[in-house]
Formats: C-alpha cells, sequence, structure tokens
C-alpha cells in the first residue's frame, strides 16, 4: 500500500502520549455543533435531506480529495470494514438523529448522546485486545448512566421516554460501531482517508435517499437553515473526522472515546447560546458530572498490551502516561 502521511507507522517520528487525546478532543469540538445545527436545519429541511444529502455533499469534497491527492484503493476485505463504517456513521447516525430532532430538544438530545462513550469503548474490546482497568469501566459506566438519568427525567419518568430517545439510543449504538471500526481501520488507511472512503461507499444509497427526499418535500429553506446543512455537510460529515479517527488510531481507543464525555456538555452551551434553550442548575451540575468521568477515565491505564489486527503495514501504539 502507498504510505499515508496520516498512517501512524513503527519508527515514525514518536508521539506525546496525549496526542490521540487532543486530536479526539478537537473532532469533539467539531461534532458538538452537530446537534443543535440539526435542529436548526430541520426547521426548513426534511430530516431525511438532511441525513443524506450531508453524507452527498461531504461524498463529492471526499472523492476530489482521494482522486487529488491518487490515494491507492482499499483491499477487498478493507472495503467490506469501510461498508460497516459507512453504515454506522455516514448513514446510521445521522439519518436517526436528524429524525429525532424533529421533536428532541437539542440539550436534551446532547446528554441522551452521551451514551456514546461507554458504547464505544465496549465496542473497541470487542474488537481490540485493548482490556481498560477496573476502574475505567466505573467511571464510563458512572457516565452513561448519567445520561439515561438524564433522559428520563427530562421527560417525566423512565416510563415515559419518547419515539425519539430510541432515535437516539439507536443512533448511539450505529455510531459506536462506526467509531470503534474506523478507528481501527484509521491505523492502516490513514483517518482522513478512511472517512473519505466511507463516505464513497455509501454515496449512491444517500444520493438515491437525497433525490427520494427531494421529490416528496422539496427543500425550502432559509439562508440559516441552509449555513447549517452546510457546516453538517463539510464539517461534521467530513473534516470533523480527520482529528476524530486520527485520535482513535492513535489511541488508546477506549481511552480516548471518553473524550466524547464532554460533548454534551459543549453542545448544551451552544444549544443555550444558538437556540436560545433553557440551561438549569441540574444540567450544568450534569455537565460538571460527565466532565469529572471523563476526565478520570481517560487517566486510567490500560490491564493488557494492545495488539492490533493483522494488517500490511505496521503499527506503532504509544506508551501510556
Amino acid at each position: 500500500m502507498k504510505e499515508q502521511s496520516s498512517v501512524i507507522l513503527e519508527g515514525s517520528k514518536a508521539l506525546s502520549p496525549r496526542a490521540g487525546l487532543w486530536w479526539g478532543l478537537l473532532g469533539i469540538v467539531a461534532f458538538s455543533f452537530t446537534v443543535p445545527f440539526t435542529r436548526i436545519a430541520v426547521s426548513g429541511l426534511s430530516p431525511l435531506f438532511i441525513g443524506a444529502g450531508r453524507a452527498v455533499i461531504a461524498a463529492a469534497l471526499a472523492t476530489i480529495a482521494l482522486t487529488a491527492t491518487r490515494q491507492h484503493p482499499p483491499s477487498r476485505a478493507q472495503w467490506v470494514r469501510l461498508a460497516v463504517v459507512a453504515a454506522g456513521v455516514v448513514a446510521g447516525f445521522p439519518l436517526l438523529t436528524s429524525f429525532a430532532l424533529t421533536t428532541a430538544p437539542a440539550g436534551h438530545s446532547a446528554v441522551v448522546i452521551g451514551l456514546l462513550p461507554a458504547a464505544t469503548a465496549v465496542e473497541v474490546v470487542l474488537r481490540t485486545r485493548e482490556r481498560p482497568a477496573a476502574s475505567f469501566w466505573v467511571f464510563a459506566g458512572l457516565g452513561a448512566a448519567a445520561a439515561i438519568m438524564f433522559a428520563a427525567l427530562q421527560n417525566g419518568g423512565l416510563a415515559t421516554l419518547h419515539w425519539s430517545d430510541l432515535l437516539l439510543f439507536c443512533a448511539v449504538l450505529a455510531a459506536a460501531v462506526g467509531y470503534a471500526e474506523g478507528g481501527l481501520l484509521a491505523r492502516e488507511l490513514g483517518a482522513w482517508q478512511t472517512v473519505s472512503w466511507a463516505l464513497v461507499v455509501a454515496a449512491p444509497v444517500m444520493l438515491a435517499l437525497t433525490l427520494v427526499s427531494v421529490s416528496i418535500e422539496p427543500p425550502t429553506a432559509s439562508p440559516v437553515e441552509w449555513l447549517a446543512f452546510g457546516y453538517l455537510a463539510v464539517v461534521s460529515m467530513f473534516l470533523g473526522f480527520f482529528a476524530w479517527y486520527r485520535g482513535l488510531a492513535i489511541g488508546p481507543m477506549a481511552q480516548v472515546s471518553q473524550v466524547q464525555l464532554v460533548q454534551p456538555v459543549i453542545t448544551i452551551l451552544w444549544a443555550g447560546l444558538l437556540l436560545h434553550e433553557q440551561i438549569g442548575v441540574p444540567t450544568v451540575l450534569g455537565g460538571l458530572a460527565v466532565i469529572a468521568c471523563a476526565t478520570l477515565a481517560v487517566r486510567t491505564r490500560l490491564t493488557r498490551t494492545i495488539t492490533a489486527p493483522k494488517t500490511t503495514t505496521p503499527i506503532r501504539t504509544p506508551e501510556e502516561p
């Protein structure tokens, strides 16, 4: 395979032990605008158009980037794994959250999505030999429990969880699978190459869904709604993954995944500033709790070394701090 600048190769310049966390945090900051901007976009555009159309635009950008840099095509096995990534983060998460946000407030949705770090960590353990310490699972579990309790209390109890919450939970599962598989592929293909190839894989289906949505409900949106859609297509669906998959590739993936715990807190701030949603004391306290859980989780150590799946490209894993 052609050498890629973003692939972590053995013998390359040593990376900081915290490099994966910083790259992951940069990606999360980019993603933190996704929920409020989706909430803005669904005011004038159909959820199907938003979920599929943003992937079509991102796929066009990905095709230009891959062609301009003459990237070597993935192997047959990698194409199959890219399809898994595409199903999770190109199709599943955007479509499910777009439909959920037609009724769910942005701040509430952000905290439900706070389950994603724990779900990603579980998927990482299933797909790799990373084995975080018991304390890691304690902190990750506390963060997940806080998200579930927040969703229940906001809706009047567990018995009254809305259908939008079910869509959000399914979106979390889809994204967790896509994040874990994409992080592994980023070690072989490179960070931006992984998301670019995944977008190419999903492009035919997403283009068909976009055309269907246009035929059913032609898009008529305000300039602000189109700008929000543009951010979802260019940053949330494309550029943000450059940093996120880079961070996961450097790893350790289980620890880096916990950086996502701060995303609901940042998103709630954006929801208050951009959408004027009420931010109460319970929300602030919950935000501080998840930040604490994230901080403690990323500081835990692995109890076993990482053994990556066999690839044709050597992989270097930085030592834990």
